[in-house]
């Protein structure tokens, strides 16, 4: 299967969807444990980006393009601190898939992956905090395991779907340490974190949007 800018244009396009969808649910998740506005912030930063990459001559740009684009309006639309992770993501990304103008299987886990890795050294978080990271690095491990093992894009981003999602799961028997949520101690048990909720959402629409 070949990515191209057209269809990374429609990942974003997904992306904000999902979001838009998801937005009050996150906002409830981040009530319990944040200031109530991480569904906001999400939708605010993937619809930039949508709107961003939208605008651009597919013709004429290739993925490093789209992606720095779409990590430059994201920024621009969320300062705070859900913003320069996202951010950092795609740059990530687009140096990752420099020199491309298609993306093949591998080229497209190798993207997924250097945002995951984007998210964690921007955020110095490492699993076990109540992060984004808990759904994010299993979920790029998953796919890098599954491309590895001879499966195709489908199965991989399936793969990291399904980690994101019990990776999420499990931050509710976790006690926040980094964030506002840290400052909740044992409080914030019980509670799944809405940074790894959110990433679910984002893993997911990626998801659809690639291999389908």
């Amino acid at each position: 299967m070949t990515i191209d800018t057209a269809r990374l244009v429609a990942m974003f396009a997904a992306i904000a969807n999902a979001m838009s969808a998801d937005r009050d649910r996150l906002c409830a998740l981040d009530g319990v444990i944040g200031d109530a506005d991480h569904g906001i912030a999400m939708e605010l930063g993937f619809s930039a980006a949508r709107d961003a990459v939208a605008a651009l001559d597919t013709a004429a740009a290739d993925p490093t393009a789209l992606l720095n684009t779409a990590a430059k309006s994201f920024l621009n639309a969320v300062g705070a601190s859900s913003g320069p992770l996202y951010a950092t993501a795609l740059m990530r990304g687009a140096a990752a898939v420099k020199g491309k103008t298609t993306l093949d299987d591998a080229e497209t886990v190798a993207l997924f992956q250097a945002m995951a890795k984007g998210i964690q050294d921007r955020g110095k978080a490492e699993p076990g905090e109540k992060t984004m990271i808990d759904a994010w690095a299993p979920a790029a491990q998953a796919a890098g395991e599954a491309l590895a093992s001879g499966k195709g894009l489908a199965a991989s981003l399936e793969a990291a779907a399904q980690a994101a999602k019990a990776g999420a799961e499990a931050t509710k028997a976790m006690i926040a340490t980094k964030g506002r949520a840290s400052r909740l101690g044992e409080r914030s048990l019980g509670h799944m974190d809405p940074g790894a909720a959110s990433a679910v959402t984002v893993i997911e629409a990626m998801r659809v949007a690639l291999t389908s």
